[in-house]
């Protein structure tokens, strides 16, 4: 039982045992990959026996859910944390885009275990979609701050439900005269091309075709910048 807001040592002491798990889960992921990833293996590289592990996780399903999670959160914090809400739009999103870059190159594989190949046998419960979001919203509140600002092109308005999900619409900065299908279909473009852009570096497929990966990615995202209406 915790005493307000201090845990006890029997907390404390699952915290770090959870920590050390999912420590070894993620050396494992960056060894044999997500498909392979095996609790009996992760117990081995702690010391413990899989019984033991199984209090912790019960199924490697639930330790990928875990991994899954812990990944999207670093991911959205980076980009939380990039965006500077007195910026001008193409700025924050710029920086955003560059952070999310710059997490992904410095956890690939943890990135490939959010972007990459689905893992065979295991289906990402609805448990990962707030912390999957967070970097969405980020750029969603961008395009709705521009929105109000009165800084993005005339918008004719239009909404069409059966397009785009109301869930998207509130992601994307919600309803304003300014946001209409238009721009909501642009800024869903630049969001999957800044994950396309980044999975194509990371997974190889720019050899032989982008000679400055930097240079690449600044202007690839300045374009969806200008797509967008910033």
């Amino acid at each position: 039982m915790t005493i307000g807001l201090v845990p006890t040592a029997r907390e404390r002491v699952r915290a770090e045992i959870t920590a050390e798990i999912t420590d070894a889960a993620r050396r494992q992921l960056a060894e044999v990959g997500a498909a392979a990833l095996s609790l009996r293996a992760v117990a081995r590289e702690v010391g413990m026996v899989s019984s033991a592990v199984y209090r912790y996780f019960p199924s490697r399903d639930e330790l990928l859910t875990r991994l899954i999670i812990d990944g999207y959160d670093a991911l959205g914090a980076a980009a939380e944390t990039a965006d500077d809400p007195g910026a001008p739009p193409r700025e924050r999103w710029l920086a955003v885009c560059r952070a999310v870059r710059a997490w992904a190159l410095a956890h690939p594989h943890e990135y490939a275990l959010l972007y990459g190949s689905p893992v065979p046998g295991y289906s990402a419960p609805r448990d990962t979609v707030p912390a999957a979001s967070r970097v969405g919203i980020v750029l969603g509140r961008i395009l709705g701050d521009a929105a109000r600002a009165g800084t993005l092109p005339t918008a004719a308005g239009e909404r069409d439900p059966a397009l785009i999900s109301d869930d998207a619409v509130a992601i994307l900065g919600g309803e304003h005269p300014a946001l209409d299908e238009t721009v909501r279909v642009r800024a869903l473009m630049a969001w999957s091309a800044l994950f396309g852009t980044l999975s194509f570096e990371l997974f190889g497929h720019f050899v032989g075709s982008v000679e400055d990966g930097d240079r690449y990615f600044d202007r690839v995202t300045t374009d969806l910048a200008v797509l967008i209406g910033f």
